[in-house]
């Protein structure tokens, strides 16, 4: 029986950030201006424990929003003496903390092992310095590549945070970040679409027409190649798209871009279509796929429209889908006169890596 995973979220919003960067309005996302304080942080957890049951659970303490191993020192100890506390006691499993790559060294490193961290998640937004240098990140592709060694040396587990679109970005940039990042053997990533949010310089290069976000179809696109070269090499994915919450609204914080509050459910949505697509494209007649009712909602994403605008590509004249909860998650059934094959998404996402299509359509 698999366990039930629960995030304490600590945020640090801007507390430790040395930089703005074009995209970045922490308020914004993370919806705090007040400073996390020791108090705030034994509140926080404490509340949060109340409502979780023990058995069965992995509890986690994450520290995000800002640049954690930016903070004094001092801040740092006193944050983390309370999240190792609770781990101490067996009341949570893990600590996690995000940060920038130029605020990694054996120093912090050392410190953070000493205080029980488990997983550092860096911003690494993009492994191209032309891009890097007109988001304002302040820091390098040579940055991404020491940090990442040192906190793989350490042991922690590594996460690498990854942008798409930035300005200066392009397809064929996202996918070469993909691929240096994979160099560094992440554990864990997150991928997130650019957009355009108020009060920052992002919005002011906007108006400008300086920079133009991703439009939501070619998110979708990139996104599938990026979580499919992800997939392909076993790093875990463990977000598409910034989350939903009332935080973030479009048109009260975003001014453009490829904002969605299910895209991970599109991207993952759109890929099973051009399975599908693939596997039936040239049959006439009738078809029948079968697939396990927890995946239909993927098929059907986005209102029909992925499943619609396959349907239109193939030549089969009835195509029926039908339940059968024996077939795993990700895994599709056909039918075909008198022919019975089995395809799961993990084996298209494998073909089309190994053949080298860095498109997916």
């Amino acid at each position: 029986m698999s366990k039930n995973h629960y995030i304490i979220p600590l945020f640090v919003p801007h507390e430790g950030c040395p930089h703005n960067c074009v995209f970045c309005n922490q308020n914004s996302i993370t919806g705090y201006t007040e400073r996390v304080t020791v108090s705030t942080v034994k509140a926080t957890v404490e509340e949060y424990l109340k409502t979780i049951n023990r058995d069965n659970s992995i509890i986690e303490i994450s520290f995000f929003g800002g640049t954690f191993t930016a903070i004094p020192l001092e801040k740092q100890i006193e944050l983390l003496t309370v999240a190792k506390y609770y781990k101490d006691k067996g009341l949570v499993d893990f600590i996690r903390l995000s940060t920038r790559p130029d605020y990694i060294d054996d120093l912090i490193l050392a410190n953070l092992k000493k205080f029980s961290v488990d997983i550092i998640e860096l911003g690494v937004q993009s492994m191209d310095d032309k891009v890097l240098k007109l988001s304002g990140r302040g820091h390098s592709k040579a940055d991404t590549v020491n940090a990442s060694i040192k906190i793989k040396e350490y042991g922690f587990t590594l996460g690498h945070q990854i942008m798409l679109g930035l300005p200066g970005d392009s397809f064929q940039s996202d996918i070469e970040t993909c691929y240096e990042s994979l160099k560094l053997k992440p554990d864990i990533c997150r991928i997130y679409p650019a957009l355009v949010l108020r009060n920052t310089p992002m919005e002011i290069m906007y108006e400008r027409g300086e920079y133009r976000p991703y439009s939501l179809q070619e998110a979708i696109e990139i996104g599938k190649t990026i979580y499919s070269i992800y997939s392909f090499h076993n790093v875990k994915i463990i977000r598409v798209g910034l989350q939903a919450t009332d935080n973030i609204a479009e048109g009260r914080d975003i001014i453009d871009g490829p904002y969605h509050p299910a895209f991970r459910e599109l991207v993952e949505g759109s890929l099973l279509c051009d399975m599908i697509k693939e596997q039936i494209a040239g049959l006439k007649g009738e078809a029948t796929l079968y697939i396990n009712h927890k995946y239909i909602s993927k098929l059907y994403t986005n209102k029909k429209q992925f499943f619609n605008d396959m349907k239109r590509y193939i030549a089969t004249d009835n195509l029926f889908v039908l339940v059968d909860n024996t077939l795993e998650i990700g895994e599709i059934r056909f039918e075909y006169m008198d022919e019975c094959w089995k395809m799961s998404i993990k084996e298209f996402i494998s073909n089309k890596v190994k053949e080298g299509k860095k498109y997916i359509l």
